[in-house]
């Protein structure tokens, strides 16, 4: 077993007899840096938030935030982790340490009660502190008001503060006693990090290269390989020994197992600092996003070309998911109720599995064959999700949950259609997620919309055709009369916001 060497608070450690399967949260917190809480064991509250330095550019490091409770600790291996205790300075020969700006508007506008959240708190409000776009150019301007419904919305999804603190980034931070306005107010009344600052220096400074690990514990392997031929390799010596594979990236989801199933899969193979499966490239024809690159990644690398997938990010789970989760390990779990299948599907995606044979395109439509099943064999892998280009000139996403944000999906609708300039409907895409075994497609509703006057009539009667399609169920999150309630309401409210301006005219 080799030993892992990270370095935290500025400090290098090495540390023997990490287990594979050990969380950072409870590595964190066998070093006495206790400031990290376990609160769900899902990703849900962010207490365990700490801050990880991941690469912007090929220069630079952007200091992000991340769920400590989910991934395993070898993961760090040659990483640089900043907990809460990290931030201030400590007390020394000179007299007592100093907060860090963060954790002093916290503490002078009473942000923190029992103070079981505040270093999560902490640590996200940190990297959004750090945020090397934010400026208060990004504050609303209160000036100019409207009344259109999609616009508002997309406000309500990245409320700004005047000094361009987009409070979303705190979505997946709970709190469960103090309220949120005083750590509002906290977040936006920070200023800019002083040219002092040693975290803000360090973002000047390229982000640690991810180093080749091997952990070998008892009935368990963890491994990161250097490139694909050592992965595919692995994947073929663990199918000769008749061994379970996991591929992690952000671990958003074998987290979850771990903690919660108590899932010990005897091989993890960590792709997530793969090269090839990192790539981000925008063609005249398609666009091809990298399995391994964050969501939060790919919202930034793509800023705004995809507008169906803008109105995708802010709903999908929080920030301190995003910053971890892929495209690659979304679709490759196979839930029915993963967010990103339905837009994808709307978008006319299409999977690129990879292996030692070559590589393979294939029609997202066509991916999954049942409940948590694909074609994709078992020495494959995702590589990239690729979306043609042009995109439909309408486009919108309806997250159903219980919660506005960080929830799981009751029903997820994506459309996309085409009209042209007569107001005739072209071409349509409609995903849908949670009303099947598997992401589908209205296959039935998108034939009966193609040619169609894009009219209320017609919205109308889509909708009714929508509300029959798949084979929604009882279960804990909704009734299968609910969702297919919401299936037709979530057309007539796509024809609301995107009915032509004729009709527009004629409503007003």
């Amino acid at each position: 077993m080799s030993e892992i060497r990270l370095t935290i608070n500025g400090h290098e450690r090495g540390f023997d007899g990490v287990n594979s399967h050990t969380r950072l949260l409870d590595f964190l917190r066998d070093q006495g840096l206790t400031g990290a809480k376990e609160g769900c064991a899902e990703g849900e509250c962010g207490a365990c938030a700490v801050l990880v330095a991941r690469p912007d550019g090929e220069d630079r490091a952007r200091w992000t935030s991340v769920n400590a409770c989910l991934p395993p600790a070898v993961a760090f291996d040659g990483q640089e982790v900043v907990t809460a205790e990290g931030l201030g300075t400590a007390p020394g020969p000179r007299g007592p340490g100093q907060l860090h700006p963060v954790q002093r508007e916290m503490a002078t506008r009473g942000g923190s009660q029992c103070g079981y959240c505040t270093p999560g708190f902490v640590c996200a409000m940190a990297a959004e502190y750090y945020r090397p776009e934010r400026s208060p150019a990004d504050a609303p301007d209160h000036e100019q008001t409207g009344t259109d419904v999609q616009g508002e919305e997309h406000a309500a999804d990245h409320e700004c503060g005047p000094n361009g603190f987009d409070l979303h980034a705190l979505s997946g931070n709970l709190c469960r006693c103090t309220g949120y306005r005083p750590i509002r107010d906290a977040a936006y009344a920070l200023g800019e990090p002083a040219e002092t600052d040693l975290l803000r220096r360090r973002q000047e400074e390229p982000a640690p290269k991810p180093s080749c690990t091997r952990i070998d514990t008892t009935g368990a392997r963890f491994v990161r390989p250097a490139d694909l031929d050592e992965l595919f390799d692995h994947l073929e010596q663990a199918r000769d020994r008749e061994q379970e594979v996991r591929l992690v990236a952000g671990a958003t989801d074998l987290g979850v197992e771990v903690n919660i199933r108590h899932a010990r899969p005897p091989v993890v193979l960590a792709v997530d600092r793969l090269d090839e499966l990192r790539t981000l490239e925008v063609g005249d024809d398609r666009i091809e996003i990298g399995a391994a690159l964050s969501l939060s990644e790919v919202e930034r690398g793509l800023a705004g070309r995809v507008p169906l997938l803008d109105q995708l990010f802010p709903q999908f789970a929080s920030r301190l998911i995003r910053n971890a989760a892929t495209f690659g390990g979304n679709l490759g779990t196979g839930s029915p109720i993963g967010d990103s299948a339905p837009v994808l599907l709307a978008l006319g995606a299409s999977v690129v599995l990879a292996s030692k044979g070559g590589e393979r395109e294939v029609p997202l439509v066509e991916y999954y064959t049942g409940y948590r099943e694909s074609v994709r064999c078992p020495d494959e892998i995702i590589r990239a999700v690729r979306i043609p280009l042009p995109l439909a000139n309408h486009a919108a996403f309806y997250k159903i949950a219980k919660r506005r944000f960080d929830d799981i999906s009751s029903v997820a609708v994506a459309v996309a259609i085409q009209v042209d300039d007569a107001a005739a409907i072209t071409s349509a895409r409609i995903g849908l997620g949670g009303v099947a075994a598997t992401p589908i497609r209205a296959r039935e509703v998108e034939e009966a919309l193609i040619c169609q006057p894009w009219t209320r009539e017609t919205a109308v009667n889509a909708a009714a055709l929508l509300a029959r399609q798949g084979t929604p169920i009882d279960d804990m999150r909704a009734s299968a009369r609910y969702r297919s309630a919401m299936l037709e309401q979530s057309l007539l409210k796509f024809w609301a916001q995107e009915q032509p301006v004729q009709a527009q005219e004629v409503t007003r």
